[in-house]
């Protein structure tokens, strides 16, 4: 009976070690093209959603309804007091866009002084 447990074991421990070699394969196939299109997406729905928030005036729940297909995993948040809106995307990118009166809304990363 002993025997049984342990090959149980073991067979677990195998799958276990097999199911992490074979994410950090995918991960090493396709991490960096999936961080640059989400570096992409999230630049782009920080921008769009900024200037909804700030120069539409309209709501941050109202903005997230025009994310284009295939932006189901971007998330928004909003600093008022920044005048700011944040996309993201957990574990793969982040963004943010900061209005500036005569400029609309300008990437972080783009800011001058």
């Amino acid at each position: 009976m002993a025997k049984k447990r342990s090959l149980f074991t073991s067979w677990w421990l195998w799958l276990a070690v097999l199911a992490l070699a074979g994410l950090a394969a995918a991960w090493l196939a396709y991490g960096e093209g999936l961080r640059r299109t989400g570096e992409a997406a999230t630049a782009y729905g920080a921008r769009v959603a900024c200037s909804c928030r700030y120069v539409a005036g309209r709501s941050l729940e109202d903005c997230a309804k025009d994310k284009l297909e295939g932006m189901e995993l971007v998330s928004f948040s909003d600093d008022d007091q920044a005048r700011s809106v944040t996309a993201s995307i957990p574990f793969i990118a982040s963004d943010t866009a900061r209005y500036r009166e005569g400029y609309g809304c300008v990437l972080k990363k783009w800011e001058y002084g």
